[in-house]
């Protein structure tokens, strides 16, 4: 899966093609790990993608959109003041190391033309994104590296840049394949024919080698031991024809997907390792697969990151619920012995002139419970029978008031907690950067934000997710909560029929009648869709209900998409199963 110097080299030609001589238009920098370059000529426009992901790290030409922060980082606002209009003069690639220096014309505050360079380094972790001046000192980086993190290699403001620490590789643009023979037998006898080329080789990925064994071997597992001379020509054979295609840059990008259509590999030469058990594709560009490759992936990574601080929020929120609520259904369990505290002052207060102050209990005949043993009641010494009559009285009342308030106290902190599941069930399904934001704004108008300084105008409400089922009928999802009280408080008709998963937090589902009566392929594919965008959308079985928009309604006070609705019917579904 890791971009290979021999594919870097491919992607530098697609880069120098298309966008050798424009000029830097815009400059924008997603998160800490990500800058995106958009470059503008007289024929040619392009945006290049420098990411320093850990497990995602490379360069290229993308068509993807990346949503961006309000503020921009300060290094994105210092390439905006160095690069803005600077022109690409070169890209220089050294060896088939997977290091890409980008060189740009600039104009510096003297008006005089200077070489800025970008250099991407793509090592995995320590992947980087480095900005030097035309005297080879670094001006700044995406990742700051200091004798903290590495003694080996500072990367620092001031200080001069220098290359990694080459490998002890040979490079498939100057080596032979005797000499990559030779290489070989020199390492252990057991060891795997494959790993043995990844130890040897310079600028090639753990596919490429496997891809090599695999047409050296006819598929036949190989070892350094097990490579007899003919299974030596056809590795000298291959590997001749793939030094050819690294020298002539002439490899086509080809992608391996799993049955399950996963993306497994790519490469820049065709991968037939995998036999029956994965479909290879050739993509458009190289620039074009890896944004395929890598699509899915990295947006997903990129929401995780993002809703980090909102996911911790609504945690200690709910677990200070649930542990708030444990506690006072423990003092409730308290106050269900109030009533031996009303008995207990009865029987004092009919027995008033049998007792004398002093005492430290009494037993008495409950006439509540003919019959049965005399009551055992403790008393205080110090006061009079009366006075001990009415302090049970007091403990009485305390215990009735107490249960009102805890009764009523649990019920709001459980509402409070249903809501903050929403919330966080929103939360796991949210896709861009606008739906954090509504988020956001929604925790943010319900006090669990505090609002940044001056008053911040909420993000207009978005438009609901929209489906089409089968038979033509529109289905129309909520992604948040203040897009389930617009979509079915306003947006929907009373005769569209209204779908939520019975207890389970989830979105508002409303399938747009139009007046026309729903098909029962329409009802099931919205409830489908109802338990899809549920918490329970990986339950084989879930419940929901469903009934008449006019049949819903939101209480007073409500939180965001709190609703109540009457007069429903349920419905088990599998979300998994096909559907709009």
């Amino acid at each position: 899966m890791a971009l290979d110097g021999a594919f870097l080299r491919h992607i530098k030609k697609e880069l120098e093609n298309q966008l050798l001589g424009a000029r830097v238009d815009k400059i924008h920098q997603p998160n800490r790990e990500e800058l995106v370059v958009a470059f503008r000529g007289y024929d040619t426009a392009g945006k290049v993608l420098f990411s320093a992901r850990a497990n995602s790290a490379r360069v290229h030409l993308t068509a993807i959109p990346l949503e961006n922060p309000k503020q921009p980082p300060m290094l994105c606002m210092l390439l905006r003041k160095k690069l803005q209009g600077a022109r690409l003069t070169a890209i220089r690639q050294p060896e088939l190391e997977r290091v890409l220096h980008f060189d740009f014309d600039s104009i510096d505050e003297l008006g005089d033309h200077v070489t800025l360079t970008l250099t991407m380094e793509i090592m995995g972790r320590y992947s980087n994104l480095i900005f030097t001046g035309p005297d080879g000192k670094i001006i700044d980086a995406l990742k700051r590296v200091d004798a903290e993190m590495s003694s080996q290699r500072l990367v620092l403001p001031g200080l001069t840049y220098r290359l990694p620490p080459p490998q002890d590789k040979l490079c498939m643009l100057t080596a032979s394949s005797q000499q990559v023979l030779e290489a070989l037998r020199a390492l252990p006898r057991d060891l795997e024919l494959s790993k043995g080329l990844l130890a040897v080789l310079q600028g090639a990925s753990p596919v490429v080698c496997r891809e090599l064994a695999h047409q050296a071997g006819r598929g036949r597992e190989l070892t350094t031991m097990t490579l007899g001379e003919e299974e030596a020509f056809r590795l000298g054979f291959f590997y001749q024809k793939l030094r050819e295609t690294v020298l002539d840059v002439s490899g086509t990008p080809h992608m391996a997907v799993n049955l399950q259509k996963k993306p497994m590999d790519f490469s820049f030469v065709d991968i037939r390792q995998y036999g029956t058990s994965a479909v290879v594709r050739q993509g458009e560009s190289f620039s074009q697969l890896l944004d395929d490759f890598y699509r899915e992936r990295d947006q997903l990574e990129r929401m995780r990151v993002r809703e980090q601080d909102l996911l911790r929020l609504l945690s200690n929120h709910s677990e200070r619920l649930a542990r708030k609520i444990s506690a006072q259904r423990g003092e409730l369990d308290q106050c269900a012995q109030r009533e031996t505290l009303r008995v207990a002052g009865d029987l004092l207060s009919a027995n008033l002139y049998n007792l004398e102050k002093g005492a430290e209990s009494a037993d008495l005949p409950n006439f509540y419970e003919e019959g049965q043993p005399l009551c055992h009641i403790k008393l205080d010494p110090a006061l009079t029978p009366n006075q001990n009559a009415q302090k049970y009285y007091k403990e009485y009342r305390k215990a009735k008031t107490a249960e009102e308030k805890l009764t009523e106290q649990i019920e709001l902190a459980g509402k409070e907690l249903v809501y903050l599941d929403s919330v966080l069930d929103a939360l796991a399904r949210a896709q861009t950067e606008r739906d954090l934001a509504e988020i956001r704004a929604e925790l943010r108008e319900q006090g669990y934000v505090r609002a940044r300084g001056k008053k911040e105008k909420p993000p207009a409400v978005s438009e609901p997710l929209r489906f089409t089922t089968s038979d033509g009928f529109t289905v129309l999802v909520g992604r948040n909560n203040r897009q389930n009280d617009r979509l079915t408080m306003k947006l929907a008709n009373n005769n569209d029929i209204w779908f939520h998963t019975k207890n389970i937090p989830g979105s508002h589902t409303v399938l747009v009648t139009e007046g026309r009566e729903p098909t029962a392929q329409a009802m099931e594919e919205a409830a489908v869709l109802a338990a899809r965008h549920s918490k329970a959308k990986d339950s084989a079985q879930v419940p929901v209900d469903y009934t008449q928009v006019r049949h819903v309604s939101k209480p007073q006070g409500a939180r965001p998409g709190m609703v109540i609705y009457v007069n429903y019917k349920t419905v088990f579904v599998n979300p998994s199963q096909g559907g709009s």
